[in-house]
């Protein structure tokens, strides 16, 4: 027993987080669908999420392009099948490189910020103020949060995908000597509805993951600073692998046999 008892405790922990953690989704899902809304608070978080991540989600995505043009080169020379590289380029961002990249460039951007924001609120004891003042804190901080996450990173996503195709584009042109015209129609010809629609929802599934992590770590946060702290590194880490995990699920409904 005294070797079993440690287990135990960590198990019985574990499906105490997953039930809260599955409280907390169903409750935020709920004031989600169903009115009041708070239109300004919904606008800037989609500022928020959306706009102010477009330079970090951009540089990512071109220099990505850019070296995913690159390694293929080095490995399809050795075979001489230089010309799939514009299909491999266009198939890697909008499939998985654009909305698995952009998901943890927002996570780590937004997801600790939101824990954070409102990490800070609990231990100051704000939101139990705006529970005295008759105003939800799901609908006033957690709604706002997760209906922007979701709308916010598909159109980030679909900016990645054209700035990464675009990365591709001018290392294979200017610096692989490609004809422009041949990479361009090899790009179109091997890109499907099905590669950018799978994009964007896993990019709408990982804006919920964000949000969501973000937003528990945040809203559970005890302990003063040193908690809020911790709950900005959960929140992050914990977003992260939820992407990776959520990732291979959605990857195999879409394309797996």
């Amino acid at each position: 027993m005294p070797v079993l008892a440690p287990i135990g405790r960590v198990f019985l922990a574990f499906l105490e987080a997953t039930g809260r953690l599955g409280l907390f989704t169903g409750t935020a899902l709920s004031h989600c669908l169903r009115p009041p809304f708070f239109p300004r608070a919904i606008l800037h978080q989609m500022v928020e999420i959306g706009y102010y991540s477009l330079p970090v989600v951009g540089l990512t995505a071109i220099f990505t392009g850019m070296v995913l043009a690159l390694q293929s080169y080095t490995g399809f020379a050795r075979f001489n099948a230089e010309s799939q590289i514009a299909t491999v380029v266009v198939l890697s961002v909008t499939r998985e490189l654009a909305p698995v990249l952009a998901g943890l460039m927002v996570a780590g951007r937004i997801g600790a910020a939101m824990s954070a924001e409102i990490g800070t609120m609990r231990v100051t004891e704000q939101i139990d103020a705006l529970s005295t003042l008759s105003t939800n804190p799901f609908k006033y901080l957690i709604a706002p949060r997760l209906i922007a996450g979701i709308t916010m990173l598909p159109l980030l996503v679909l900016v990645a995908d054209i700035i990464g195709v675009f990365g591709g584009y001018l290392i294979s042109v200017y610096k692989l000597d490609f004809n422009p015209a041949s990479y361009l129609k090899l790009t179109f010809e091997h890109l499907e509805n099905i590669d950018v629609v799978s994009g964007l929802v896993k990019a709408a599934a990982f804006g919920f993951i964000v949000a969501l992590m973000g937003c528990y770590h945040g809203y559970h946060s005890k302990g003063g600073a040193q908690g809020v702290g911790q709950a900005t590194t959960n929140a992050v880490v914990s977003a992260s692998i939820l992407i990776f995990a959520s990732n291979y699920v959605l990857t195999a409904l879409f394309f797996g046999t």
